[in-house]
């Protein structure tokens, strides 16, 4: 899950990590209001999921309350590449000398965390690796041990600070480790990290991403979860424990394993360029899903309006065919005459024969039983386009 802006300023302060004062506002008088209290010169950022905000005119000055006031009418309601701006973060200036770059996350490829680190903050860090990697440092962390005072001074000794700045920067760098490993993240990242005027270490901006695998030791992080922009679909999915994720098609689509699932994505974009039609959704019912769990996901699938076809592709290992015909007919009988749209089922492996008999028994007219995955891709993506 990623945070929003001032959501990781939060966790930053809650972990000793220096930062700046700062109040959320939705509406322009509230951040008039913030502006206000905060005094002086305040930075009206706005709370968006994606980066590239200062470019879109996401990120204003503002020297006293109008000037807030003014920012937030300008701001809220902006669409930033795709994302609406529904709140501002009104945040105390800086008296900015020096702008760094820093973060960890987990390195997928090598199964490790790598803190990364540059004297060249401010910028897009995507930019600064393909134009100039010598000043950017990556530096392995060993999760066992993690980043202690001497691993921060490797880190910041690679990076090219110099000994006196260092000795500030290094106490700000175990702080946000602390974060990191505290909050169970796969990514924190402060750009910039900035040293005042008088010395001082900031983090002036701040992107944290959790790991949704650990939430169940962080009950306080579903207070994190944006009702406001959260789909319905996909909060459903969750809460039923579903691997699901809303796309713009028209297939639904159900497997079991992520290879499979994305396979079969790739079957039916290609069968549905004739019709016009995508996969509207990806949904993994898991290596060992029950009848109940099948049930479930067919159920959320075919709630979506989007959808006019659904295609259930199973390959029995772990899972058992029969158990998935059972969850078939059994969401279906649940569905009653809310179930409108035909369904088109492929399975094969274990116990592939009882789950076909179990369908054949049912013999539901929205259900139709094909062979191969590209049949089955191909029949899913021509009923949807004939339902257009």
């Amino acid at each position: 899950m990623d945070l929003y802006e001032y959501q990781a300023r939060d966790l930053f302060e809650q972990h000793g990590v220096p930062v700046l004062a700062g109040m959320v506002a939705s509406t322009p008088d509230e951040a008039a209001k913030a502006a206000e209290q905060l005094g002086g010169l305040v930075v009206v950022k706005a709370q968006v999921k994606t980066g590239g905000r200062g470019k879109a005119g996401g990120v204003k000055l503002a020297h006293n309350p109008e000037e807030a006031k003014q920012a937030a009418e300008a701001i809220l309601g902006m669409d930033i590449k795709g994302h609406t701006v529904h709140r501002v973060l009104v945040a105390s200036g800086a008296d900015i000398a020096e702008e760094y770059y820093f973060s960890i996350l987990l390195d997928r490829s090598e199964r490790r965390y790598l803190a990364m680190c540059s004297t060249e903050g401010g910028m897009e860090i995507e930019q600064l690796a393909v134009e100039r990697p010598e000043a950017l440092a990556r530096v392995p962390v060993n999760p066992l041990v993690g980043i202690d005072e001497e691993k921060a001074r490797e880190i910041t000794a690679q990076a090219g600070f110099s000994p006196d700045v260092a000795e500030h920067v290094i106490p700000a760098i175990q702080r946000l480790w602390d974060v990191y490993k505290g909050e169970d993240a796969t990514l924190v990242e402060v750009n910039p990290l900035v040293k005042t005027a008088d010395g001082t270490i900031i983090a002036l901006d701040g992107k944290v991403t959790l790991d949704n695998n650990a939430a169940f030791r962080h009950p306080d992080h579903a207070g994190f979860v944006d009702k406001a922009t959260e789909d319905p679909l996909e909060a459903r999915a969750a809460e039923l424990g579903l691997n699901y994720v809303k796309l713009s098609g028209e297939v639904g689509v159900i497997g079991n394993g992520a290879g499979l699932v994305m396979s079969t994505l790739d079957v039916v974009a290609y069968a549905g360029e004739q019709y016009g039609v995508g996969p509207a959704n990806f949904l993994d019912i898991g290596g060992g899903a029950s009848a109940e769990v099948m049930s479930n996901g067919l159920s959320v699938i075919l709630s979506d309006e989007e959808v006019r076809s659904v295609l259930v592709n199973v390959f029995g290992g772990i899972t058992s065919c029969d158990e998935v015909a059972r969850g078939i007919v059994g969401a279906l009988e649940l569905l009653g005459e809310e179930a409108t749209k035909p369904i088109v089922v492929r399975l094969d492996g274990n116990s592939v024969e009882e789950g076909l008999a179990i369908l054949r028994q049912a013999q539901h007219p929205l259900v139709s039983v094909i062979a191969t995955m590209d049949e089955a891709a191909a029949e899913a993506a021509r009923l949807a386009g004939k339902g257009a």
